[in-house]
């Protein structure tokens, strides 16, 4: 039998969405940061020359390394040099740092575990303050690189420099402080659905391209067929993935309670196949396309005896080449198994589960629970890290055998409906919160009018 819950959510409709109101303040305010954040993807740095740098951008044999992915997460604001041309990556970048930390670094464990409220704020502003650091050490990295880079910039120097690293950091900041304030008083994570929006807009431009493609007769239509076939059935796995878990079941046991017994209650330890979400393949793919961009920068300078080996290498480790793909394919696996263990330790579990009376049936409490927990935890981490391998390879075999002007990276699909996914849960839960505050309001009214719920008169 379903519970209340459930019952609410399959009634939900478009008439409860209608009278959600709360729900369209966080909706609108939500579409108008997204707006606000679409339009500054658009505002160039000062002194940048607009027009050599995007044909810098569209050149079809061109290979920028990790500043193609950096394009698409940003929605196209780095072939522009936008002041949002770094994105959130910082930000990304220092909260992985700042939750490795949490597990390694004794005071930061400390902190994560027994700090509490406090805790967290505190290790969120180190997010903050570490995010100002990797802003500025990156943004004073473009700011050099383009300095020295001769037609892309009206004039170089100093002044250049300095402005630039003012108006990518401030970039920057100004997403997170966005993002933090979509979170809080819209809909969804917002930092995730800055990079959503960003990779959504790029999306158009590809199915144009194919369109082109076969409008001139390059792509047959069976084979745009094909692709958008293929495209939906991948969606489809993927939402199927990211909702699969193993649940254990947790017992807690009886005890005596006056006269009666209570406790003996049942419940679940839900385990996710994907546990380490998209991470292995952002990490992935940044080691293997940092050869290619640093190729790229030292093009035009003469290179020492000793690397005379890296054009070779970087030719190989562009998208739809066998080495790439295999070195891709080995990092995703290495990196799912590494964050894993990072995310989820089945000993703190373990013992969180015997402090509190819990046990999983047939084990013992303690170091056994700890082993079978990691024993499972393993193999979902096998499924899951063949999943994300198969729909990042997906991309780039269709490279191999139709061209880079398709490409659409496994990392972003994933990104993508993940985030949809989330938002669209948090929308639910907003929707059945505002259902639950129908009921008790009518069951208040009721119980004013002298129903069921109104007290009995006392009798004097």
């Amino acid at each position: 039998m379903a519970s209340a819950a459930e019952q609410l959510a399959a009634n939900m409709n478009m008439g409860s969405f209608a009278k959600a109101t709360e729900l369209h303040k966080r909706l609108l305010f939500t579409l108008g940061a997204l707006l606000v954040y679409r339009l500054g993807t658009y505002v160039p740095i000062p002194g940048i020359n607009s027009a050599a740098f995007l044909q810098f951008f569209q050149d079809p044999d061109g290979q920028r390394g990790v500043l193609d992915m950096f394009n698409m997460f940003s929605g196209g604001a780095v072939e522009r040099m936008a002041v949002f041309a770094l994105n959130v990556t910082p930000y990304i970048s220092a909260s992985i740092i700042v939750q490795l930390m949490g597990s390694v670094y004794p005071p930061w464990e400390k902190l994560k575990k027994e700090g509490g409220e406090s805790g967290r704020k505190q290790l969120n502003q180190y997010t903050r303050y570490l995010t100002v650091f990797l802003a500025l050490a990156q943004s004073f990295g473009i700011a050099a690189g383009l300095n020295a880079q001769p037609g892309l910039i009206d004039e170089p120097g100093l002044f250049f420099i300095a402005t630039t690293v003012v108006s990518l950091t401030g970039g920057t900041m100004f997403l997170m402080w966005l993002g933090e304030q979509v979170t809080a008083r819209g809909v969804g994570n917002g930092i995730s659905l800055i990079i959503f929006a960003g990779i959504v807009a790029v999306l158009p431009g590809t199915i144009a391209r194919m369109l082109g493609l076969a409008q001139q007769g390059q792509m047959s239509a069976f084979a745009l067929l094909f692709i958008a076939i293929l495209a939906v059935a991948t969606i489809v796995f993927i939402v199927f993935m990211e909702r699969a878990q193993r649940r254990l079941l947790i017992q807690y046991p009886k005890r005596q309670e006056g006269n009666r017994m209570a406790g003996g209650e049942r419940s679940f330890l839900p385990l996710k196949v994907n546990t380490a979400g998209v991470i292995p393949p952002i990490f992935a793919s940044s080691l293997l396309l940092l050869p290619t961009t640093v190729a790229q920068m030292t093009a035009t300078a003469d290179l020492p005896a000793w690397m005379s080996w890296l054009p070779l290498v970087t030719a190989q480790l562009t998208h739809g080449q066998p080495l790439f793909m295999a070195l891709y394919a080995a990092l995703i696996i290495f990196f799912c198994f590494f964050y894993t263990s990072i995310t989820f330790n089945p000993e703190d579990t373990a013992e969180n589960l015997r402090k509190y009376g819990g046990f999983l049936p047939g084990i013992r409490p303690g170091k056994r629970t700890a082993e079978y927990l990691d024993y499972v935890l393993t193999r979902l981490t096998v499924i899951g890290a063949a999943y994300i391998t198969a729909v990042c390879l997906l991309p780039e075999l269709m490279v191999a055998n139709m061209g880079n002007s398709l490409y659409f990276g496994g990392t972003s699909i994933l990104i993508v409906v993940s985030v949809t996914m989330d938002t669209v849960a948090q929308i639910q839960s907003q929707l059945l919160a505002h259902q639950y505050e129908g009921l008790i309001k009518k069951a208040r009214l009721r119980g004013g009018r002298g129903g069921r719920g109104a007290p009995t008169p006392v009798r004097r």
